[in-house]
C-alpha cells in the first residue's frame, strides 16, 4: 500500500481543480485495503475515489481518500449465449468497452466514452443512449469498510434505479468495490432505440452496421457535444434528468409544447439540458467558470481555483430551473 500526505487532487478529478486531501491511500488489492483501514485514525472521514468524474470538492479534504486502482480482467464463464467476464474497479471505464467491442461481446457499447472506472458504472448505474448498466451487471464485489468483509451482491440486491444504486445511497464509502462482472452477449445485439443513434444510421440497412460502427458512432455523438476532461475541466451530466408523474407532465406540456422529454413505464424524462436551456444558462460564463456552449448539462471550469465556484453556479442554475418550471434539479455530481 502505498499513503501520502496533503496530495493534490487536480490529476484525480476531471474537474481538475486543486483541492487537497489530507491522506491519501493508494489501493492495488484486498490487502491494501485493511491495511489502509488500520491505519485511517478511528471517525476520520474517508472516501471511495475512482476515475474522479463524477466528484466536486469545494475545499481541501481533511480525511482520508481511498484510491481505487484495483486492476485486472479475466473470464468467469461462458456459454452459447453470454460471457461473464470479471473486472478490476479500478480500470478506466471505456478502455473495458474497447477491449469488449473488440472480442465482438454485445451490450456496453452504447456506453462508449463515458468517463470514470469499472467501479464506479454500478455505484452510479451509468447510463446512455437508450442503454444502463444494470441490465449488464451480474454481480459485484468488494469489502465492507465497517466490519472489513468480503460481500457479493448480485444484480437485484445491487437496488438499480435511475442513476443511483445501494452503493451510492445505503453504502455509499462504506463498500468498497473490489471487481465487477458483467453479463455480455455474445451474438449481435446491437440497440438503435435512441433518436441520435438511430438518426446517425439514417438511410443505412441497421442489420449490417457492426458493433465497431455502433462504438465509433456513439463516440462520435459524445464528442461533438461534450467537451473531454482533458481539455477543459468537467464532469459530464451535472444534473440528473427529472422525472415527472403523466399528470405534472401534461400540465406542463401545456405550457411548453415543445419540452423536451422521454417516456419511460412510469414517469415522463425531462431533459434537465433543456430545462437549463430555457432559462439562458448554455454558453453562460463568468470569471473561471461557466456551462458549456454545446450542452447546457455539463458545467465547465475555466480555471477556477476552488471548487466553491461551480457549486455556486450550480445553486444559481437550480433556483432558476425551480422559479421558471417549478422543477428542482438533482445534482448527479457528489459534493465534498
Amino acid at each position: 500500500m502505498i499513503s501520502k500526505k496533503n496530495v493534490s487532487l487536480k490529476n484525480y478529478t476531471s474537474f481538475g481543480i486543486n483541492q487537497k486531501v489530507k491522506n491519501f491511500y493508494l489501493i492495488k488489492n484486498i490487502d491494501d485495503i485493511n491495511k489502509s483501514l488500520k491505519s485511517i485514525p478511528e471517525n476520520q472521514k474517508r472516501i471511495i475515489l475512482g476515475g474522479g468524474s463524477n466528484i466536486l470538492f469545494t475545499k481541501d479534504f481533511q480525511g482520508s481518500i481511498l484510491y481505487n486502482n484495483i486492476l485486472g480482467k479475466k473470464i468467469i464463464k461462458e456459454n452459447e449465449k453470454f460471457v461473464y467476464v470479471e473486472f478490476g474497479a479500478g480500470e478506466n471505464w471505456d478502455n473495458i468497452v474497447d477491449y469488449c467491442v473488440n472480442n465482438e461481446w454485445y451490450g456496453i457499447e452504447n456506453l462508449s466514452l463515458i468517463p470514470g472506472s469499472v467501479g464506479a458504472a454500478p455505484i452510479q448505474n451509468i447510463g446512455a443512449y437508450g442503454t444502463e448498466i444494470k441490465h449488464f451487471i451480474h454481480e459485484v464485489k468488494g469489502v465492507n469498510l465497517s466490519n472489513g468483509r468480503f460481500e457479493i451482491f448480485n444484480k437485484k440486491s445491487c437496488n438499480f434505479s435511475y442513476r443511483n444504486s445501494i452503493f451510492k445511497s445505503k453504502l455509499r464509502n462504506i463498500f468498497f468495490i473490489t471487481h465487477v462482472t458483467i453479463k455480455l452477449y455474445r451474438n449481435k445485439k446491437l440497440n438503435f432505440e435512441y433518436k441520435e443513434v438511430n438518426d446517425f444510421f439514417k438511410n443505412k440497412d441497421l442489420t449490417k452496421i457492426t458493433l465497431k460502427e455502433l462504438r465509433n458512432a456513439i463516440i462520435k455523438i459524445r464528442k461533438s457535444k461534450l467537451p473531454s476532461p482533458k481539455t477543459l475541466g468537467n464532469a459530464g451530466s451535472f444534473f440528473k434528468n427529472p422525472l415527472l408523474k403523466s399528470k405534472e407532465f401534461h400540465l406542463l406540456q401545456k405550457l411548453y409544447p415543445e419540452i423536451s422529454s422521454y417516456k419511460t413505464s412510469e414517469n415522463h424524462k425531462i431533459s434537465a439540458a433543456w430545462l437549463i436551456e430555457k432559462c439562458g444558462w448554455k454558453g453562460y460564463k463568468k470569471n473561471n467558470v461557466g456551462v458549456y456552449k454545446k450542452h447546457a448539462l455539463v458545467l465547465v471550469n475555466h480555471g477556477c481555483k476552488s471548487g466553491k465556484e461551480i457549486f455556486k453556479l450550480s445553486e444559481k442554475i437550480k433556483k432558476s430551473v425551480k422559479d421558471k418550471f417549478n422543477i428542482t434539479l438533482e445534482r448527479e455530481v457528489n459534493i465534498y
